[in-house]
């Protein structure tokens, strides 16, 4: 049976931890400096994406820019109440 993603790149181990620290700074850009680790997710995420976690990479981009608009949006509500 002929592979049909041979043109898809291998997952490497740095993917797969850019992906997860991706995830995790997404996680943390909720409760603490959310511009500085959303963008550090966003990035992580992208370039877990582009070495070959294309699913989770692409994941862990939008979960921080998740958690980087849920974290502006909470520091308001905390700081103007």
């Amino acid at each position: 049976m002929a592979d049909m993603h041979s043109t898809a790149r291998p997952r490497s181990n740095a993917a797969r931890i850019c992906t997860i620290l991706g995830f995790v700074f997404a996680v943390v850009a909720v409760f603490l400096a959310p511009v500085i680790f959303g963008v550090i997710g966003v990035i992580l995420g992208i370039v877990g994406a582009v070495l070959g976690d294309k699913p989770l990479g692409w994941y862990a981009a939008a979960a921080s820019v998740a958690g980087t608009i849920l974290g502006i949006v909470l520091a308001a509500i905390i700081l103007n109440a």
